[in-house]
């Protein structure tokens, strides 16, 4: 069933699964155990290295020390590509592996994802399952994934994006599958594990989890199953986001963005998102730059567009934020949450338009670093005429879009997308 079924007057949503979780201060160390129960024999690990970190080596010497073969494809970039994928599935078919660990976040599970779903099908391209409900198999290898972000959600969504490099690099493509056989057999989700993450990353993935949440609270699938889940994932949010970045030994900061990250994902994993992602998907089509510092600065955009259809739900997220609305009309509420949000985004320390950006936030991979790929002249993002333009196309074919809680063309969509380039915070707070 395609998005723009779900959203005609039809009485019947899907609810989709999620996986078996633990949770908590030092789960990682089961690793070993949990995979022997699942079946685990020889396992390929997918992950971006963590280089420095330790964590790598830890979780494959648990896997070790429990009898199992486990076999390390560390290349995994950000905004995962299609070469990722199939690299890794070639990788898995040459050891005669059974078995997935993913270790990181959101790029290294939707790799793990995309790779598990061509192993299915007998190694045929990750790219041939874009969209909803392509596998034509029921089974998957199975699959633990292991967070080291509170962001992603990954490990307990039916979604994974993947960049296809095999588009006109003047017009490339980052999409979005759904697909049930891909969710994971087991999630693990380790606060102790988030320790080592940079400052700027921890603050991006935050803003992750609140795309996450606020998305599916203000959608127009308004699948109430989502929303109760949607609001808690915001308010653990706004509780434990600064002192997880600040104070990133802060036990009870890490512990809080893991469960706002883990319960935001499950309220989009049925109630759907919108033009946050498909605004983020698209910049990093063409930037290769980072999927939560891009939501983070759509976030406040998008929430104005969509204020004056969802001037209540809004109203709700300011109160979830830690706002007093008594005395508020609803939408003075909703202009509060705008607001808070702005707040915390400066609070952290993000850049406020794309065209602050620099280059640090650019991704490395191996067809060159960030947009040289697609512009041999442009090492930053443009933020001009055309830049918006084919931005804002991007996002029209995103399979988010339909989820917006405002009605998306290409000329109500441009304007967002260019204040997100070029525009003032302060101009949409007063």
């Amino acid at each position: 069933m395609q998005v723009e079924e779900l959203l005609k007057p039809f009485p019947i949503k899907e609810f989709h699964p999620f996986p078996p979780a633990m949770m908590g201060p030092g789960a990682h160390e089961m690793v070993g155990p949990k995979a022997l129960e699942l079946g685990f024999r020889k396992t390929l690990v997918m992950t971006s290295g963590l280089r420095g970190s330790g964590i790598v080596d830890k979780i494959v010497g648990s896997l070790r020390y429990h009898g199992l073969e486990a076999v390390v494809y560390d290349k995994v970039e950000s905004n995962p590509k299609d070469y990722n994928v199939m690299d890794a599935v070639a990788l898995y078919q040459e050891n005669r592996c059974d078995s997935f660990v993913s270790i990181g976040g959101g790029s290294s599970h939707d790799a793990c994802k995309g790779a598990r779903v061509s192993v299915a099908h007998d190694g045929r391209n990750v790219n041939e399952f874009e969209g909803f409900n392509k596998s034509e198999t029921p089974k998957n290898p199975p699959h633990i994934a292991i967070s080291t972000t509170a962001g992603t959600g990954s490990e307990t969504s039916w979604a994974y994006v993947i960049t296809d490099t095999t588009t006109d690099p003047g017009n490339p493509h980052k999409y979005v599958a759904f697909d049930e056989p891909c969710v994971v057999s087991l999630a693990i989700d380790d606060p102790v594990l988030y320790y080592d993450l940079p400052i700027d990353y921890t603050a991006q993935c935050g803003f992750d989890v609140l795309a996450h949440a606020s998305e599916p609270y203000v959608s127009r699938l308004n699948f109430q199953p989502s929303l109760g889940s949607a609001l808690h994932a915001i308010k653990l949010t706004a509780q434990n986001l600064r002192q997880a970045v600040w104070n990133g030994q802060d036990l009870p900061g890490r512990e809080g963005m893991m469960y706002a990250q883990y319960i935001a994902a499950q309220a989009f994993n049925s109630g759907g998102l919108g033009i946050i992602h498909s605004i983020s998907h698209a910049v990093s089509a063409f930037y290769d730059t980072h999927h939560g510092l891009n939501n983070a600065i759509a976030l406040p955009r998008v929430w104005a567009f969509n204020m004056p259809v969802a001037y209540d739900r809004f109203a709700d997220i300011a109160e979830a934020m830690g706002i007093d609305t008594a005395g508020m009309t609803r939408p003075r509420a909703a202009d509060a949450a705008l607001a808070a949000a702005v707040r915390l985004l400066r609070d952290v320390g993000i850049p406020e338009k794309f065209t602050d950006v620099t280059k640090d936030s650019y991704s490395k991979n191996r067809l060159g670093a960030g947009p040289t790929k697609f512009y041999e002249n442009s090492p930053v993002i443009k933020g001009d005429k055309d830049d918006v333009d084919r931005i804002t196309r991007h996002v029209l074919g995103d399979a988010c879009t339909p989820g917006n809680a405002k009605e998306c063309t290409f000329e109500t969509v441009r304007p967002v997308v260019e204040h997100s380039m070029n525009g003032d915070l302060d101009d949409l707070l007063s």
